[in-house]
């Protein structure tokens, strides 16, 4: 059967592009359709033509299809659509329009094969629509292959869609490569939507089986866990995990979280500041008149604590459990039956879903009426404080095991090396320091609210003579600097001159005792405080004012002396 190659690829590429179905699929789809399609044009009863050798082959480089019906020679038939004697072999070759090449002037004897081609006029319109038919539901077997290979792993995940159509029965949403449908039941609420509309969906299940669709749901807990995920790093990141949620879509829901990090509040990490995390999540929560009341509640390994946080907004004020039976007893103020109870009863039902527990909830006068022994919610404070305690101790302590495992390669009771700290040791500085501190319980400066401003050199210029600054001694005065001791010692020898005169020594002198205290003073290069340019000034004018001074008798010796003793 000869056919148009160009066409027939061009076909297939379109239906790979379309539905994604691979050029072999869609050939061996093909190959299938006409071989039961020849089967049925061969007539008899369905159970015996299934048994038929009918073979199909494509040749898609010389664009011939190939399709035979084969059976083999032998002296008794048992089965017409697989054996053929010799003498009904050779009657049918005769016939011009079922001679096959192969078949021309053979001579048959028993075990040969009889291969029989058929016309292209041998099939009906009958057939040809079976094989159409048949080559649909190919290929929708091998889309849902492909879904299921494709969707398979992101069963419990989230993915977003578009609205394709929207009525009383649900709505058809485009996810991409195919549109899934979401029934009303699975909404939340009264929410509607408009074509078009971008909608987030959870797939709940997805099926391989004849029937296979992809499931997807916005009421159950499912989205509502899948939301905390999205919009809460800790729970993505670990650290938070959602222990159980319960819900009633577009009325309540519980959220119990529990964090691995002692340190870290879970019910406070979810809710955010101000609210603003758990407000998102609302938001998201259907588009209807009413909207979903979530509780965030922490998770307590102790069934009471847990029991107590579930039923949460109400306060509770004891609990009686019963562990054999795995059910309690809640006792709520008088005003606050309603409240724990909630609307239809939903409070306390989502509370006994979120915990596993068996909750009736009664009065406090009730409880008193029947005498009920039961755990005060202090009591339940003071234990839940006890747990906590108990899990930062824990973590303490594996965390110091942690750090005291030792290194792959290092020896047991191995030591890193620690900074040692030698008390009794001491540098130069440290013996200058001690220096200093004996001169000053020798002889100690005079004690004063404000300290002393350290005098610095004076530079005096005189238009006659230019002579070298000479430092002023005050007796009985500490200075104290930042300079080491062999900086200052060389400053003090640059500063003596033995040619200075008395007069300009002692005018300095007089003017240092009368300026110490609460002088200003500026900063020079080398961090040491002189007089300012005012002070400076007034001296030059004193001096210029005075008479030639008469030189007296001076032992500057003597000062040689002083300045040799601080070497």
């Amino acid at each position: 059967m000869k056919i148009d190659v160009e066409q027939f690829n061009a076909a297939i590429e379109a239906i790979e592009n379309q539905k994604g179905i691979s050029k072999e699929t869609v050939i061996n789809a093909l190959t299938e359709a006409m071989t039961r399609a020849y089967k049925r044009e061969l007539g008899g009863e369905v159970s015996d033509m299934d048994s038929a050798d009918v073979r199909v082959t494509f040749d898609l480089e010389k664009g011939i299809i190939d399709m035979k019906h084969v059976r083999k020679i032998v002296k008794d038939v048992q089965d017409d659509y697989l054996e053929i004697t010799k003498e009904d072999a050779q009657a049918e070759i005769k016939e011009e329009e079922k001679k096959p090449k192969e078949n021309r002037g053979k001579k048959y004897i028993d075990g040969d094969e009889f291969v029989e081609e058929p016309p292209l006029v041998f099939f009906k319109n009958a057939t040809l629509m079976s094989i159409k038919s048949t080559m649909k539901q190919k290929f929708a077997e091998a889309e849902r292959g492909i879904l299921y290979e494709a969707f398979k792993d992101k069963i419990g995940t989230m993915i977003t869609g578009r609205v394709e159509t929207f009525d009383d029965r649900g709505a058809s949403v485009n996810i991409g490569r195919t549109s899934v449908f979401l029934p009303h039941k699975e909404m939340i609420g009264d929410e509607k939507f408009n074509t078009g509309d971008p909608i987030k969906l959870f797939i709940s299940d997805v099926g391989n089986t004849k029937n296979s669709h992809i499931a997807v749901s916005r009421a159950s807990e499912g989205f509502l866990k899948a939301l905390f995920a999205e919009d809460i790093s800790e729970i993505y990141s670990g650290t938070i995990i959602i222990k159980a949620a319960a819900r009633q879509a577009g009325e309540r829901s519980k959220v119990a979280v529990y964090s691995s990090d002692p340190n870290v509040d879970p019910a406070g990490a979810c809710i955010g500041p101000n609210g603003n995390r758990i407000q998102k999540i609302v938001g998201e929560l259907g588009n209807g008149n009413n909207k979903e009341k979530v509780d965030v509640i922490a998770y307590s390994e102790n069934p009471m604590i847990f029991v107590s946080e579930a039923l949460k907004p109400a306060k509770v004020i004891g609990i009686a459990y019963d562990e054999e039976e795995n059910e309690c007893t809640a006792i709520v103020k008088d005003d606050s039956l309603s409240l724990a109870i909630g609307k239809k009863g939903v409070n306390v039902r989502l509370a006994s879903k979120l915990t596993g527990i068996k909750i009736d909830v009664i009065t406090e006068t009730q409880a008193i009426e029947d005498e009920i022994t039961y755990t005060t919610s202090e009591e339940l404070e003071s234990i839940a404080l006890a747990l906590k305690a108990q899990r930062i101790s824990e973590a303490q302590k594996e965390a110091a095991a942690q750090r005291e495992t030792v290194l792959p390669g290092l020896p047991e009771g191995y030591v890193a090396p620690q900074e040692r700290v030698y008390e009794n040791e001491k540098n130069d500085f440290d013996v200058a320091l001690q220096e200093v501190s004996e001169e000053e319980e020798v002889a100690p400066a005079p004690v004063k609210e404000e300290p002393l401003p350290v005098v610095e050199e004076v530079k005096e210029e005189k238009e006659e003579v230019k002579e070298e600054p000479i430092a002023p001694v005050v007796e009985q005065t500490v200075v104290k600097t930042t300079t080491s001791l062999s900086d200052l010692e060389a400053s003090l020898e640059a500063q003596s001159n033995k040619e200075n005169n008395k007069k300009s020594f002692n005018k300095k002198k007089k003017k240092v005792e009368e300026e110490q205290e609460g002088a200003p003073v500026t900063k020079v290069d080398n961090g040491m405080s002189i007089y300012t340019e005012e002070e400076l000034e007034a001296i030059k004018a004193e001096e210029e004012a005075e008479e030639e001074y008469e030189e007296d008798d001076i032992d500057y010796d003597e000062y040689d002396d002083y300045y040799d003793e601080d070497k």
